[in-house]
């Protein structure tokens, strides 16, 4: 049996990275590539350097975010069965990745600028990693990137869950309020950017009253009729 690609997408604080990352551990011979943090990194080394995100906004589509991506020598790599983010040969840390100022420069930015030469070299690395293991991806406008996926999901959960969530992750250092407000905020700039359209084959799953994230797993290995790789 060939190798397959999942594509996971889903509404802000709705936990995919999570699923994605016990998907992995589950699924044989399976390999996570977070688009969601290569375009954090570019993003994140651009604003390091100095370049202020209204600027970044108003360039539109003459900003190329490969070309972004060339210049501050961002490279991945596989370890741990998920891919690392490196910039100028430093790991990028996580945690900063994730950090509420870049994943507001992310949605602010991504709906604008130039992506298309990024999409192809996203699905020539799926086309690679594809060889060798089962691929999830996880990131925004991946069935633009990778048409061929064998499944789709988009996972959802309300509002007042993926707050909860979220002041989770940020180890409740900011309030409910302004996680909420930041929240309805990217999620506003991604659904104006065309990321939260659904495709032919997308299926979606609320998490909505799952208590731990191997209940909300459980609920995408449902719906991957592929037993024997599970």
């Amino acid at each position: 049996m060939s190798n397959i690609v999942i594509g996971i997408e889903g509404l802000v604080g709705a936990g995919k990275t999570s699923i994605c990352r016990e998907l992995i551990n589950i699924m044989p011979n399976t390999v996570l590539l977070n688009g969601g943090n290569l375009y954090r990194a570019i993003v994140y080394a651009m604003i390091k350097n100095g370049d202020k995100l209204e600027d970044l906004k108003k360039k539109g589509n003459n900003l190329d975010i490969k070309e972004m991506m060339d210049y501050f020598n961002i490279k991945i790599k596989i370890e741990n069965k998920e891919t690392m983010i490196y910039i100028d040969n430093e790991k990028a840390d996580e945690e900063v990745l994730q950090s509420k100022k870049a994943s507001l420069a992310v949605s602010t930015i991504g709906g604008t600028a130039d992506n298309k030469k990024l999409f192809e070299f996203a699905k020539d690395l799926i086309n690679n990693l594809k060889n060798k293991y089962n691929v999830i991806v996880s990131g925004r406008s991946v069935m633009k990137i990778y048409p061929d996926c064998d499944y789709h999901f988009f996972i959802i959960a309300d509002l007042d869950e993926r707050v909860k969530r979220k002041q989770k992750q940020y180890n409740n250092k900011d309030s409910y309020d302004d996680i909420k407000e930041m929240i309805i905020k990217r999620d506003e700039l991604q659904e104006k950017a065309g990321f939260y359209e659904y495709s032919k084959i997308t299926q979606e799953i609320d998490v909505t009253k799952c208590l731990s994230v191997k209940e909300s797993t459980n609920l995408v290995l449902e719906k991957i009729k592929i037993l024997d790789l599970v």
